[in-house]
This record gives structure tokens, sequence and C-alpha cells, in this order.
């Protein structure tokens, strides 16, 4: 019997879900989103035909429960939807901050929480994705639960105290260089090359630099000193400043 699941919230991570599991062909009974902004849930009814937009009771009376919202907002909407939410229903947060004991202390009546920290990569089935659920979770849900949310990409159980790290050095981790790729593509483009080979130039020798890192059994510094010009190399302490004021400090903001 398939499950039929909610979306509290019709932001990105929930379009990011749709599509890992439309791109995994995986079926529900009913797929349910709802959202304020009638725009946001137009888009996500274009992409994605099969949803149902409906209220916020009716999403959460389903049998599997997302909450896609920020962290400012997740109590106060539970607190007008407790009494929808099933007690033998699945909630799984996607966010920072609003911890498993918060959840349930406004949904007292449900045992099966879990929280995950999604990936934009599991837009492509590629996400590293920590999950954990609540000390009261029924083992036979629970491997069910993984299931589904394999689909994602790689995910893996953690203790709910590193979900906040793993925010910082995984799911925004491609937010920090992303608009750097592009720019380098750029700079290619004006240097001579045509956009494909520029694009082709940074994708390729990203993957490698990567394995390199993580794969040559090089020490870190070693790996660093196979390349002897660093053009950028006298703001490396810029940019480590930057890295340790700004994500040391959305840490502390995150964490419960």
């Amino acid at each position: 019997m398939k499950n039929s699941i909610g979306f509290i919230g019709g932001g990105r991570v929930t379009k990011i879900l749709l599509r890992a599991f439309s791109n995994k062909n995986v079926k529900f009974s009913t797929v349910v989103v709802t959202d304020p902004n009638n725009e946001v849930t137009s888009r996500l009814k274009s992409n994605f035909p099969f949803i149902r937009v409906d209220n916020a009771a009716a999403a959460a009376s389903q049998d599997i429960v997302f909450i896609s919202l920020h962290p400012p907002v997740i109590m106060d909407t539970l607190e007008l939807l407790k009494n929808d939410v099933r007690s033998n229903a699945t909630v799984i947060s996607l966010a920072p901050k609003i911890n498993i004991a918060k959840i349930s202390s406004k949904l007292n009546q449900v045992k099966n929480i879990a929280r995950l920290i999604p990936n934009a990569t599991s837009y492509i089935n590629d996400g590293y994705n920590p999950v954990c659920f609540s000390s009261g979770f029924d083992n036979s849900v629970r491997e069910s639960v993984m299931d589904l949310l394999r689909n994602l990409g790689h995910t893996f159980e953690v203790a709910e105290e590193k979900l906040e790290s793993y925010a910082i050095v995984s799911a925004m981790l491609p937010t920090y260089f992303w608009f750097q790729w592009n720019y380098l593509e750029e700079i290619g483009v004006k240097t001579g090359l045509t956009e494909t080979e520029a694009e082709a130039a940074v994708h390729q020798t990203l993957l490698a630099a990567l394995n390199l890192m993580y794969t040559s059994e090089l020490k870190p510094e070693e790996v660093i000193d196979l390349i002897p010009v660093k053009p950028i190399g006298e703001h490396e302490s810029q940019i480590a400043e930057i890295y340790k004021t700004k994500l040391i400090g959305l840490f502390e903001k995150i964490k419960p």
C-alpha cells in the first residue's frame, strides 16, 4: 500500500524532494502541498502535475508529513496544526534549529518524528543527507522511511546534535563555491575559450581536484604544495577569516 505525503511549505526544499522522488519514479497514493503563496504552489503544480494543492490541515493529515518551513515559523504553525496530524503519522522536519523535543511538545500524540538536513544535490539524487529519529520511533517504520529518503542520495543516521554542523559544512557548502565556479568559466571565455570549453575545464578539473584531495592519501598541505603558483594565495587569510566569522556565526544562530 502506497503512503500519502504532505508538504507544509512549498518552497525550494519541497521542489528538490519532489524532483528527487520523480526522478526515481517513487509513487505515493496522494501528494498534498500547502503554501500561503499561490505563485509558489502554481509553479510547483506546473512542474509536478500530480500534486494536490490544498490547505494546511489537509497536508498535515497525510501518512508522511514533511515540515518544509523556515525555523521561525515552525512552532506557531505546529500549534495551529497539532490536531490535524494523525497519531500514527510520520513527521519529518527539514529545518535546522527546531529539535525533536520542541516538535514533540506541539505534536505530543505523534511518536514517529524525524529530522533531515536536505541537500540541493538531492535534485539529481546525489544528496548527502543526515537524518535522526525520535527515541520512540517505531523500528518497523524506520527502515521504510530510510528506504524513502535514500532516493535523495546518500542518507545516513546521525546524533541529533550533529545536524546543524552538517547544515553548515554540507547542506550550505555549494553556495560557498558555485558563484566562484561560474566566474571562473567567465574568465575562461574572456581569455579565449568557448563557453563549452570553459565549462568542461572547470567541471573536469574540479572533479579531479576533489579526488586528489580526498583519495590520493596525501596530506592536505602536500596536495596544496603540488601547484607552486598560487595567484590568490596572498588573500587566503582573508578568505579563511570570512569562513570563520560568517559560518561559525551562522552556526550559533541555527543551533537549538
